[in-house]
């Protein structure tokens, strides 16, 4: 029986527990999913450095899973446009199931190996992309068939499995294992397994975009403000970066088209919004080279 699926030995009555106590049974393993990430920064760390220059050389981020693992490839995927102006079209993500599998279970997707092979295939893959397959189990065909199809293209693939061992962390080119173990719920893999799923791709995926100046300093500064909220957001962070005021720091972002890390390089520099768009490709994109040149 995979660790997974195991009954927890903690738990044996959980449903006899009083409220408190039940809900301490669930945060208690939920803070353990986050250690069980912590183990696996090295891993991490390796898959962030090897994806950075792929994806710098204009590949794109596929994810590739099945139900609750699809799902939050696909979460992952959509958050990169607001947060980090990531295009649509280089974030994929394929669920076992297509997209109606969003919402309602698609009887059997997640066990056709050669589905997972041919919907991955029907994306075209390059050697710059990066493939990541993501399953709780760590035996879902549909994700071990478009893992070897992504390796067979010179993608780059890493692998996301719940369980030792697992297939679809051998797969890959570079496997992350977060054995959660057994869930408070025997087989429910949507609490500390997909709590664990979700740390792990919010910290991959953050951590590239870091890698690709998508950041300065720790601020946001490639934002792309789609409502209020985000306008408020971009007004303080072009601010902050600056020290200009607010009014200000609005001033240039209307001028440059709401783009903060141009309005950065124009208060700080001097420049109208061409030149420091200029200086920003000059630099790559990295805030700090522009300011610097």
């Amino acid at each position: 029986m995979l660790n997974t699926e195991r009954p927890d030995s903690r738990h044996p009555e959980l449903d006899l527990y009083a409220t408190e106590r039940l809900i301490a049974a669930f945060t208690e393993d939920q803070v353990l999913a986050a250690h069980v990430v912590d183990c696996a920064r090295a891993e991490l760390a390796r898959a962030v450095d090897a994806a950075a220059p792929r994806l710098a050389h204009g590949g794109r981020l596929i994810y590739v899973g099945a139900g609750t693992s699809g799902r939050l490839g696909l979460l992952d995927s959509v958050e990169l446009w607001p947060t980090f102006s990531w295009p649509h079209e280089r974030a994929i993500a394929l669920l076992a199931g297509g997209r109606d599998a969003l919402f309602v279970a698609v009887e059997g997707a997640e066990d056709n190996h050669a589905q997972g092979a041919a919907d991955l295939r029907a994306v075209a893959p390059t050697p710059h992309d990066v493939v990541i397959g993501l399953a709780a189990s760590g035996r879902t065909p549909f994700v071990v068939g478009a893992l070897e199809a992504a390796r067979a293209s010179g993608a780059l693939t890493i692998g996301i499995a719940n369980n030792p061992d697992a297939p679809v962390v051998a797969a890959a080119e570079i496997g992350i294992t977060l054995d959660t173990g057994s869930e408070v719920i025997s087989g429910s893999t949507r609490l500390k397994a997909g709590t664990a799923q979700k740390i792990a791709l919010n910290t991959l995926s953050s951590a590239i975009m870091v890698r690709l100046h998508k950041v300065y300093g720790n601020l946001m500064v490639d934002v792309m403000p789609t409502n209020a909220k985000l306008y408020r957001r971009a007004i303080a962070l072009t601010a902050r970066a600056t020290g200009a005021d607010d009014e200000k720091a609005r001033a240039a972002l209307e001028q440059c088209r709401y783009r903060v890390k141009v309005a950065i390089v124009m208060l700080r520099r001097n420049l109208d919004d061409d030149a420091a768009e200029a200086a920003l490709a000059r630099a790559d994109g990295n805030v700090r080279v522009a300011l610097a040149s």
